[in-house]
Formats: C-alpha cells, sequence, structure tokens
C-alpha cells in the first residue's frame, strides 16, 4: 500500500502509549492497533485530526505517501 502510516514512530517521539493515546483520542485500542499496524483502508479526518492534536504533530508526520516499485 502506497501510504504508509508512521503514527509509532510519533508515539515514540511523544513518549506515549496506544493506550494512553486511544483514552486521548476516545478511540478503540484494537482500532487505532489497526492504524497504527498499517491494516486500516481508510482513516476520518476527524479521527486524525484528534491523533495530531493529541501528538501535537501535522498529518503528514504521520501519514507518507510511499510509491510502490514498478515491476519490469
Amino acid at each position: 500500500m502506497p501510504i504508509v502510516v508512521n503514527l509509532d514512530v510519533m508515539m515514540a517521539k511523544r513518549k506515549m502509549s496506544l493506550g494512553e493515546l486511544a483514552q486521548k483520542v476516545d478511540i478503540t485500542l484494537a482500532n487505532l492497533s489497526v492504524l497504527k499496524n498499517n491494516h486500516a483502508k481508510a482513516v476520518r479526518f476527524t479521527t486524525l485530526e484528534a491523533i495530531c492534536q493529541a501528538l501535537d504533530c501535522q498529518p503528514g508526520d504521520i501519514l507518507e505517501y510511499v510509491p510502490e516499485e514498478e515491476e519490469p
């Protein structure tokens, strides 16, 4: 998938656990884990906004576009 979620990187920089972030964002631990592990198919802007507010970061700090390698 060309969009990579670097949530774990930002959480480490802010020294915040998954449980603490889930509580601040008001999202289930399971749903946040799906996002953190790059298994999410979509993310709501309201959720992204809450994560950015809790981690004091920008969406670009969490989401990264990495083009897939083309097959020869």
